[in-house]
């Protein structure tokens, strides 16, 4: 890794940190934490207290592999699949962690596609 990509990596972990200060997740309104790679994006709906991954959804899955997994379509594909299956655990309401990245783009469409499908934060 180059020192400017460490450089920016560092940076995103740093206000990463800085959010999850404010945002915690409880059994009662867990936290969606959503995470951005290159290629990939996963979204997991976590319950800090017991330290538990209750829901989780990624372009990893074999459904969402068959198109393009780094684009805002398949960002808004796993925003509603992970929607979908939170409100089949009994989960309606959750506190968004964008996790350092900038709300935008991916991140918005994961948010945007969860909140259509039910989803209240």
């Amino acid at each position: 890794m180059s020192d400017a990509a460490k450089a920016k990596r560092d940076s995103r972990i740093r206000r990463h940190a800085r959010v999850r200060k404010q945002v915690r997740g409880t059994a009662a309104r867990p936290r969606l934490a959503v995470f951005r790679s290159n290629r990939h994006l996963v979204a997991q709906v976590i319950d800090d207290l017991n330290g538990q991954t209750l829901v989780a959804a990624s372009t990893h899955e074999p459904s969402l592999r068959g198109g393009p997994t780094a684009n805002v379509d398949a960002a808004g594909q796993v925003g509603t699949l992970v929607a979908e299956r939170a409100k089949a655990a009994g989960i309606d309401r959750v506190v968004f962690d964008r996790g350092g990245f900038r709300y935008h783009g991916r991140i918005a469409a994961v948010a945007d596609a969860a909140r259509a499908a039910g989803l209240e934060f």
